[in-house]
């Protein structure tokens, strides 16, 4: 784990890890579809270890729009509440990085207005979505580096599932950090 002070002490966290799986967390991000149904990778994680009660609450939700998020209960997770943000297919969605952006600062702001002290964050549209990994997190960090709306939040975590995104992140981490 990488712990990096920002933004009036906020810590930033990156770390290996499955991101249904961070009961410390107030609030975690899906990587969700427009449907808001359980899919693969971190949509079919959260949704299986949430419990039925989170497809039920999130029905009535759906679809929702590139780029946009809604909170809903945690369910069965070891979590407050669940955010669901809709990330951009790569090649498909454009712009692309408007778009994920809008999916990192959409999720803060929503984590902000529910007065959450902490969020973790998967590496979003990385998966079936085709986001180049190192452009993907790139973005996600500028937001979380630049975000100008921080009251609530103390703890902003990164969750990765791969030694090698772990690496990576770090590094883009550290570049940012020193270009700062």
């Amino acid at each position: 784990m990488k712990t990096a002070k920002i933004n009036n002490n906020i810590n930033l966290e990156i770390t290996r890890g499955d991101i249904a799986n961070q009961p410390d967390i107030e609030v975690i991000v899906n990587a969700a579809n427009a449907q808001l149904q359980t899919g693969g990778g971190v949509a079919g994680a959260i949704h299986s270890r949430a419990g039925p009660g989170l497809a039920d609450e999130c029905q009535p939700l759906a679809p929702i729009n590139t780029g946009e998020a809604i909170i809903t209960g945690a369910h069965n997770l070891p979590n407050k509440q669940v955010i669901h943000c809709l990330g951009p297919v790569y090649g498909i969605n454009h712009p692309e990085a408007k778009l994920l952006a809008s999916c990192y600062r959409s999720a803060l702001n929503l984590a902000e207005s529910n007065a959450a002290s902490s969020i973790a964050f998967p590496a979003i549209s990385t998966g079936i979505f085709g986001y180049p990994f190192l452009e993907a997190i790139s973005i996600g960090l500028d937001v979380i580096l630049n975000f100008n709306g921080y009251k609530n939040l103390k703890l902003v975590r990164i969750v990765l599932r791969s030694q090698d995104d772990f690496n990576s992140a770090l590094d883009v981490l550290n570049k940012s950090l020193r270009d700062c």
